[in-house]
């Protein structure tokens, strides 16, 4: 995988936004289906999407907010999902294929950091079966409707560089730390587009995963100011001291750019930064480039069957 890690002269950058990716783009009778695309990322996404003339399926745990934060953009459809419970997953899935309806872009984006320890489904840690299983689910459920050319793209984030998978122990039920449970499921975010990639790749669907960089969104609820004082995203009144954080528009852009750059035609699972392919990272634990763990294709045909075990679900079984 690590001859696939290249630049491909990608002409955006760090700096670049979902408008800039965009620009000069007909999306006009394409569907979109952005998860979690009424806040921070996702909703900068879905209003890109929606000002480049493609139709966009939002899911929303949360409806109320969802209609309040889209109100006003045209061609958006809301549909509710609780990405942490499967029966959500059917029902919503069932529900949208009952339509009959194609897909040419998935967008996952709803994901959950940081959080305190808390139990979902059988028991599962819940930042692992948000940001993960409940997209895996979800993609498998969907797979029918994927139009050949389409495309799935996986928030992942340089996260991952905290945790490769805890084959010996998933779900944290010896000691818990959720800086590293979160790392474990953005890992399994950057795996899961790999595997599907190659599954993918007979019906012409390609798959990525990217790190969108560090942005100021609703992600970071879980984490007390004091926190992120410490980690020097803010100062002692709270405001924010990394010039490195991106707008949600900049941080939107390297997903809109893995969902239609015709430079990555050829280039499937791969994960991007600033709008480009990343580079293999010397080590984990800088923060820079993709570990190779996390773009491993034996890891990623493990966690695809230890996934499609624990959900029952597989698309390709």
């Amino acid at each position: 995988m690590s001859n696939v890690q290249r630049a491909v002269g990608s002409p955006f950058g760090a700096s670049s936004t979902a408008e800039d990716i965009l620009r000069g783009q007909d999306l006009s009778g394409k569907i979109a289906l952005v998860t979690g695309g009424y806040s921070g990322l996702g909703l900068a996404t879905t209003r890109a999407l929606v000002e480049a003339g493609a139709r966009v399926v939002v899911t929303a745990r949360r409806i109320e907010e969802a209609r309040h934060q889209l109100a006003g953009l045209d061609r958006v459809e809301i549909g509710e999902l609780d990405l942490s419970d499967l029966a959500s997953v059917h029902r919503f899935a069932d529900g949208f294929l009952s339509t009959g309806t194609s897909i040419d872009i998935v967008v996952a984006s709803a994901g959950i950091m940081a959080t305190p320890l808390h139990r979902v489904g059988p028991g599962w840690e819940s930042q692992f079966t948000t940001n993960h299983l409940g997209h895996y689910a979800l993609v498998n459920r969907l797979w029918s409707a994927l139009s050949p050319g389409a495309r799935v793209v996986v928030v992942s984030s340089a996260g991952h560089h905290a945790s490769r998978i805890r084959w010996h122990d998933l779900h944290f039920h010896n000691g818990y730390d959720k800086w590293q449970a979160y790392g474990q499921s953005k890992t399994a975010n950057a795996l899961f587009a790999l595997q599907l990639d190659f599954f993918g790749r007979s019906k012409d669907v390609r798959a990525f995963s990217l790190h969108p960089g560090k942005i100021f969104t609703p992600l970071q609820r879980h984490l007390a100011q004091e926190e992120m004082v410490a980690a020097g995203w803010l100062d002692e009144s709270g405001k924010p001291a990394d010039p490195t954080f991106k707008s949600p528009e900049q941080g939107a852009a390297t997903q809109l750019w893995a969902a239609t750059s015709p430079l990555l035609a050829d280039r499937g699972g791969v994960y991007c930064e600033d709008c480009e392919v990343a580079a293999i990272a010397s080590e984990a634990g800088t923060f820079v480039g993709v570990c190779h763990y996390a773009v491993d294709p034996a890891e990623a045909y493990r966690l695809w069957h230890v996934s499609a075990e624990l959900t029952g679900i597989n698309a390709f079984a």
